[in-house]
């Protein structure tokens, strides 16, 4: 009984008081509605600025990756197509202007410095002139070349650099033909959407 008397007690020691005096939240001349409605119009702000900020910046930025990824595609097929094209161009270039006959060494000569341009043109024009030509027609000299593989070293838009294999069997007169192999590196720029070879340099 001793006990339960002093658990009670401290029950009713712990439980609230009737008449303990109430403590108004909003003391008088405060409007809570109006501090409320407040706090939901400036959380309301923040997030207005942040999606009107954040959405044209992230606009921007897809647009930007799209064009980007666009312009990467379109240079890598135009790289794509300049090796193709250059080595196209190269391989058959070296064939004509190493293959010529004695009977129209001239006319097959003159065509062969349509491929060409810049200084190796000019080289090209007056070697030619000056040695080839003459040569074939006074020692009747012919010369064949083949081209039996090529490969890209580097491309782009309108410069390309190609590796080429020739073989060029040369024939003097009535003497069996002497075939020779080499390896040279040939540069290719676009003039006027062809293909022609600014620099030949064997290897």
């Amino acid at each position: 009984m001793m006990r339960l008397n002093r658990h009670k007690l401290r029950i009713e020691e712990h439980e609230p008081r009737d008449d303990a005096p109430n403590v108004d939240e909003h003391p008088p001349g405060t409007d809570a509605g109006a501090e409320d409605i407040a706090l939901v119009r400036r959380r309301s702000r923040v997030q207005s600025a942040l999606v009107f900020g954040l959405l044209p910046g992230l606009a921007m930025l897809l647009a930007g990756g799209v064009g980007y990824l666009k312009w990467q595609k379109t240079t890598d097929t135009e790289i794509r197509s300049a090796q193709i094209e250059s080595v196209q161009a190269a391989s058959e270039s070296t064939v004509k202007i190493l293959t010529y006959s004695p009977d129209s060494v001239d006319r097959e000569l003159q065509a062969a410095r349509d491929r060409l341009t810049g200084n190796f043109r000019d080289a090209y024009t007056q070697l030619t002139h000056d040695v080839v030509i003459p040569g074939s027609k006074e020692k009747k000299i012919a010369a064949v070349a083949t081209v039996p593989a090529a490969a890209s070293i580097s491309a782009s838009p309108n410069r390309a650099v190609v590796m080429v294999f020739v073989n060029q069997s040369i024939t003097v007169g009535n003497d069996p033909p002497s075939t020779t192999a080499s390896t040279v590196r040939v540069t290719v720029d676009r003039r006027d959407n062809h293909w022609l070879i600014s620099d030949f340099a064997p290897i």
